[in-house]
């Protein structure tokens, strides 16, 4: 007798105002298998999963569990069948502790009162058991984002789930955390958990997946196994083309120093000490240079120092020889800098408004857009707001008018390099650019910033992703404990001499 999927989708379609997000989409998990779901952003990944986590009701098609037809109306339905899932963006409480995020909804408790003692001891014992080391103590929106990651991994892991989602799971951590996780998903695996893993890495489909499904503008394109493809196949089934890995770019001409960072230290924001640490550096006209670092070293702090979110506690900034070390946000977003943001949600974009609003933030109130009276000039925005969804293939259901919540991350990335490239900046500061985008869109970015280096711009680049690190930029800055530890010449460095720098076991002899 045939032992009954764990999880079957059959014939799911789900519709949302302009577009179909998933037609006619079939997905069947094997009890104990890791199933990789792969598509371009915008394909319906996240969509279908949600259907199955019970966020969405499809409007066709049922899902099975063990082979019983099941009704999931609201994730606690899921929960209840065991179904668990650790979104994209993450849904925590920020001014919550992590083991108050990881119980939240299943509080042990005892005559009405809660025992946190029982329930520390369990995370503790998870997190030890599947090296998903965290601090129960520490309020979420204090930790890095490798650890929120982890807290949501223990939030299923807590709840005993065996069908565990995980959308996009590696977008947000080091190399060293990602082989991590691979191996933790193995050893769930082969507790007999199944495992739904969508991913836009194709390296990481092949070395952990068993299968893989792939999905193109809303509709399935087949089901392969991992052992019998290769990442060229898989890539061509996604984007429907055969898409270059390898970054192709003529030689650099740095020309005059656009950016110079003397001597700049940024205070911590969880600790007393400084997270940067009298950090120095210049980026020229016509190069691209890249800050790698594992992630917590002080890499968001520069970044917030440099675009003006924080506070400098010593040292200076000088854009096209201004000092800008006390200059607005604005001042600074006016006078060329421009900044594709770590976390999009947080400081890219506003959620709630539409795209066109999102896409003329930084430059509503120039002539082009307001007239003297201060109204907004509605014609203008939408079609600013029209021609760069064109050029940078934004994908959203309703066009410009789409709220930018309703999107899919990747195209909510587009949408900020989009705004962001358009300025026409002197510099660029692309922190994580490539964060959650699939191989199409990357290959496509890149372009983006080579093309920005030819055209005589300062590219500063923030990458924790090594195969980024290596490829794009003309010269590496390891960032190691919040100091630049060493330069490094990509076309002669390896992979394992910039792991050496990263993790702070070699340094420059001039630097230290």
């Amino acid at each position: 007798m045939d032992i009954p999927y764990a999880i079957e989708m059959l014939h799911i379609t789900k519709r949302f105002p302009g577009i179909v997000a998933n037609d006619d989409i079939t997905l069947q998990l094997r009890k104990g298998e890791i199933h990789a779901l792969l598509g371009e952003n915008g394909a319906g990944k996240s969509t279908l999963m949600s259907v199955l986590f019970g966020l969405y009701q499809p409007e066709e098609g049922e899902i099975r569990k063990d082979g019983q037809v099941v009704s999931i109306k609201d994730p606690n339905d899921a929960n209840a069948l065991g179904i668990g899932m650790v979104h994209q963006h993450f849904k925590l409480v920020e001014c919550f502790t992590v083991l108050d995020n990881i119980i939240m909804g299943v509080e042990p408790q005892k005559f009405g009162f809660l025992q946190k003692k029982e329930a520390r001891e369990k995370v503790l014992a998870l997190s030890e058991r599947y090296g998903l080391h965290v601090d129960p103590d520490a309020l979420v929106e204090d930790i890095t984002v490798g650890m929120q990651q982890r807290t949501e991994i223990l939030k299923m892991l807590y709840r005993d789930n065996d069908i565990l989602i995980f959308d996009e799971p590696t977008a947000v951590l080091t190399p060293q955390e990602i082989d991590e996780l691979m191996e933790i998903m193995r050893n769930l695996a082969a507790e007999g958990k199944s495992i739904l893993f969508i991913s836009h890495k194709l390296a990481e489909i092949m070395a952990v997946a068993d299968r893989c499904t792939v999905l193109r503008k809303g509709k399935c394109i087949g089901t392969v196994n991992t052992a019998e493809t290769t990442p060229e196949q898989l890539s061509a089934m996604m984007v429907g083309r055969n898409v270059n890995f390898h970054v192709s770019k003529g030689e650099a001409h740095p020309g005059e120093v656009v950016l110079s960072v003397e001597n700049m230290s940024v205070q911590s924001r969880v600790h007393r000490n400084d997270a940067v640490k009298n950090v120095s550096l210049q980026v020229r006209r016509g190069e691209i240079v890249c800050i790698a670092g594992i992630d917590g070293n002080g890499q968001t702090e520069f970044v917030y120092g440099l675009t003006g979110l924080e506070p400098l506690s010593g040292g200076s900034i000088s854009l096209c020889g201004k000092d800008i070390t006390h200059a607005s946000i604005r001042y600074r977003n006016t006078h060329g800098m421009s900044h594709i943001p770590e976390d999009r949600h947080k400081h890219g974009l506003v959620l709630d408004y539409t795209l066109e609003d999102n896409l003329v933030l930084q430059r509503y109130f120039e002539p082009e857009f307001t007239n003297g009276a201060g109204f907004l000039k509605r014609r203008n925005i939408r079609a600013y707001a029209e021609r760069l969804i064109e050029q940078y293939d934004v994908r959203s259901g309703q066009g410009s008018v789409t709220t930018a919540r309703s999107m899919s991350g990747g195209n909510q990335q587009k949408a900020i390099i989009a705004r962001e490239i358009d300025k026409d900046p002197e510099l660029l500061v692309a922190v994580q650019p490539t964060r959650g985008l699939d191989v199409g869109a990357i290959e496509y970015i890149h372009k983006q910033l080579v093309a920005q280096r030819d055209a005589g711009r300062a590219v500063l680049l923030v990458s924790l992703e090594l195969d980024e690190v290596m490829d794009v930029p003309d010269r590496i800055l390891v960032m190691y404990e919040g100091e630049i530890v060493g330069e490094l010449d990509p076309r002669t460095t390896t992979q394992e001499e910039l792991g050496l720098y990263m993790a702070g076991a070699k340094r420059d002899e001039v630097k230290a």
